[in-house]
């Protein structure tokens, strides 16, 4: 709840009320529309504050921060999902047993020959250097 959350982190209620009103912080609500906060939502507010307090942010650029944070994000996502594909898509190729050139995504020019790491030999795994 709000008394309590403001209590733990040292800050009055109506500063997170004006972090929720700005739309830097998003609590669930309860029937009788009391605020709930989540650990994810008091995650979000130690990296609030930490901007406020630690580093003199307005609360603009904290908003512009968070943008950048959540973008960022989606396209860590994105790139994984991406390396998902490409790997599954390799490995698919790799076990059905075509030649090298065939089992490539782009089709190559040339044959690549792909050096084995040192250490432990990994069988049926495409290298990603």
């Amino acid at each position: 709840m709000i008394s309590a959350v403001a209590e733990m982190y040292g800050i009055h209620p109506q500063t997170l009320r004006l972090y929720e009103r700005e739309g830097l912080l998003k609590p669930s609500r309860t029937e009788g529309n009391t605020r709930l906060y989540t650990d994810e939502d008091l995650e979000r507010l130690e990296f609030i504050l930490n901007l406020a307090r630690d580093l003199g942010v307005n609360i603009a650029g904290i908003a512009i921060i968070l943008q950048m944070r959540e973008r960022m994000e989606e396209m860590n996502r994105q790139m994984q999902s991406f390396v998902d594909y490409v790997r599954t898509e390799m490995l698919s190729r790799m076990q059905q047993g075509f030649p090298q050139q065939e089992a490539a995504i782009v089709p190559l020019r040339r044959p690549v020959i792909v050096p084995q790491s040192r250490g432990k030999s990994r069988k049926n795994e495409p290298s990603m250097k």
